[in-house]
């Protein structure tokens, strides 16, 4: 979506957010699935989500580079079709591997996506313009993020006007210099790992740059008391942090 009002991101860490969706630990609902943004949406938790490129240049969501465990069969995503893909059950469920358009028609604006773009140096190009395009025909609230750092420098060329972050972690000194140097990206806001909290970078950007920072992967009380104390909002799994009411 392209948004006249990128660098309002309150809708960004409004509500806590579904780590893959709210699925059950692949038990019978499944990460990155559409069942699994279904429950989210009817929760009305915000999504966070995984994509890789097709073999046909189509954003499909997947988190791993193989296919094995989610899907068990050999392979890398990488190898095939979206089509192919979409024929492929997730589990023992029902449920096939989705292109981004089908978990965007899925979710149709009812919560906010945060899409993390999965590289594959040398086999992704065109991943964030496939994501871009997507994204352009969406009138939902939507971000983009991703670890890999020839993909953020493609963000506001090739996804221009969609909201974007930084998806990091660690505290040696020399990951911290990495990151810092991805500010000059024209990022949004920052993703950062819950085990590594507090660190100088999330400082930075929070206390002097007024960016939203979210957190991965929030599991345990000790996680949501460092979310409260170092950043503005959960990605989590496993449990729901917002009880249904009596």
């Amino acid at each position: 979506m392209v948004d006249p009002a990128r660098h309002d991101l309150s809708w960004l860490t409004a509500r806590p957010i579904a780590h893959r969706g709210l699925h059950d630990l692949n038990r019978r609902c499944w990460e990155n699935t559409l069942p699994a943004f279904e429950a989210a949406c009817a929760k009305g938790y915000a999504i966070e989500c995984d994509v890789r490129l097709a073999a046909d240049g189509v954003a499909v969501v997947f988190h791993d580079a193989e296919l094995e465990r989610l899907t068990g069969r050999p392979g890398l995503v990488q190898d095939h079709t979206a089509a192919e893909l979409g024929a492929m059950r997730v589990g023992e469920t029902d449920a096939c591997v989705p292109s981004l358009s089908q978990a965007l028609a899925c979710v149709a604006g009812r919560v906010p996506l945060v899409i993390e773009l999965k590289g594959a140096e040398g086999a992704d190009a065109g991943l964030v313009r496939a994501v871009g395009r997507d994204l352009a025909a969406y009138s939902g609230r939507a971000a983009i993020m991703s670890f890999d750092p020839w993909l953020v420098r493609r963000f506001s060329t090739d996804a221009p006007g969609v909201p974007a972050g930084l998806t990091a972690m660690g505290t040696q000194t020399e990951e911290l210099e990495k990151h810092f140097s991805m500010l000059a990206h024209d990022i949004d806001f920052v993703s950062y790992g819950v085990s590594d909290l507090p660190n100088p970078f999330v400082a930075f950007v929070r206390d002097r740059l007024a960016m939203p920072v979210i957190i991965w992967t929030v599991r345990t009380p000790d996680d949501i008391a460092r979310t409260v104390a170092f950043a503005d909002q959960m990605t989590f799994e496993g449990f729901e942090p917002i009880p249904d009411p009596a």
